[in-house]
């Protein structure tokens, strides 16, 4: 562990200056102070042993945080330790400074999905420490090396508690903690251990400090800029593609390629349920010039011309894949069907219903089918006997290419037989 304390605290140096050039949204200084206990373990001579809990220890910390996650912190500690109760008489005094990075592991490890109030940091750093004792005179001068995790609670912008537990490592201390001479190995020969609590106190101008910082308003502000661009997609969707977005269009479901006006509807100026455009191409090239209504125009379209366009296939039902109910926008041709039904008594009609090739013949058999029933139900209810309409189910049509998911979409459909 202590050969990568090291590394780790060079790691935190590269990524915090690495990011210190991003323009902060928050406050990068704080003041840390905390007190508690100290305990300190190797190295001891034998029949000298500390207290468990010694009072007391403090230290005074200046922390700098270059981004939410990263930070340097320096601080200087005290600490005074005495013997046990059964312990050969010894009194110490322990001073130090290091210099820490820290990792602001509650914005790593995204704390803010599940709580801003509760946070941990851990640090690590070097330093120097000099010990005193009344065993010996002088200074036993050493450097040091701590690790440790705090635990943060907020209590607001500008304050938060916190409470540390840090393990020291010395090296080259020459006495132990009781004031006797050390062994000759003077690598990490002596352990301290710190429990603390205290507060963070935040500077700056800025409405929050790195500590609780996280990008919520800008990730709010993209979720909004995202949700109104889907919304703006969907409002500017045109489903019958006449050119009028749908949320102007008071008419979904137009027959392609004929004039609407503004709001999405076909002309028809008549009031014959046939767009003028369609009517007037239909009169011109179906249409019977024997008769003339007295503008020099053709009568008006005959009946076998509307089944002979009918039982041709160009009126027609469509389906979404997998459907049973027809698309929103194909159901004009439903209503060009009842309007020639009602315009001849007489007339009874087939419903033939279709699939694609994707699925197993058996089942596109029965969906062929269903989707048929479904247009009869429609019919039906626009007044069309159901002693009039035929159902059947053709099942796959496989006469476009299975690949093509714009040619399948063709064939999902309920076309009519007029007899």
């Amino acid at each position: 562990m202590k050969r990568i304390m090291l590394p780790l605290f060079v790691t935190v140096l590269t990524l915090g200056t690495a990011t210190a050039q991003e323009k902060p949204n928050f406050n990068k200084w704080s003041i840390d102070i905390n007190g508690g206990v100290s305990k300190p373990t190797a190295s001891m001579t034998t029949g000298y042993f500390a207290k468990d809990y010694n009072l007391f220890h403090a230290d005074l910390g200046v922390r700098y945080m270059f981004n939410s996650k990263f930070g340097l912190k320096a601080d200087v500690g005290y600490d005074q330790f005495e013997n046990a109760p059964k312990s050969a008489s010894f009194e110490a005094k322990y001073y130090r400074t290091t210099l820490q990075g820290v990792v602001n592991l509650g914005r790593v490890l995204n704390f803010e999905d599940w709580t801003q109030r509760l946070n941990v940091q851990a640090h690590t750093g070097i330093g120097y420490a000099f010990m005193t004792n009344d065993r010996y005179k002088g200074n036993d001068n050493m450097l040091n090396h701590i690790v440790g995790l705090t635990g943060q609670i907020k209590f607001s912008e500008r304050i938060a508690l916190n409470a540390d537990f840090s393990m020291i490592n010395n090296v080259r201390q020459s006495r132990t903690f009781d004031g006797a001479v050390a062994p000759e190995d003077r690598g990490f020969n002596g352990t301290l251990y710190n429990a603390t609590v205290g507060l963070s106190i935040y500077l700056g101008k800025n409405e929050r400090h790195a500590d609780w910082y996280y990008e919520e308003d800008k990730v709010d502000r993209l979720a909004e800029l995202e949700q109104r661009i889907g919304d703006l997609e969907t409002m500017m969707n045109d489903s019958d593609k006449d050119g009028v977005p749908d949320y102007l269009d008071a008419e979904l479901n137009t027959i392609p390629g004929v004039a609407v006006d503004t709001k999405g509807r076909a002309i028809d100026r008549n009031n014959n349920g046939i767009p003028d455009e369609l009517e007037s191409y239909l009169e011109r090239n179906y249409g019977s010039n024997s008769n003339n209504n007295g503008n020099g125009k053709g009568s008006a379209i005959s009946s076998e011309t509307f089944k002979e366009m009918i039982n041709q296939g160009y009126v027609n039902v469509y389906f979404d894949f997998n459907q049973t109910q027809p698309a929103t926008n194909s159901v004009s041709g439903i209503d060009f069907l009842v309007k020639y039904l009602k315009a001849n008594p007489e007339a009874k009609a087939d419903v033939i219903g279709y699939a694609d090739e994707i699925g197993n013949s058996e089942y596109n058999k029965l969906l062929s089918r269903k989707r048929a029933e479904n247009v009869k139900n429609v019919l039906i209810k626009s007044g069309i006997a159901a002693s009039r309409l035929n159902i059947i189910g053709n099942g796959v049509d496989s006469s476009v290419a299975k690949d093509s998911k714009a040619a399948r979409q063709l064939v999902r459909r309920v076309t009519f037989k007029i007899k």
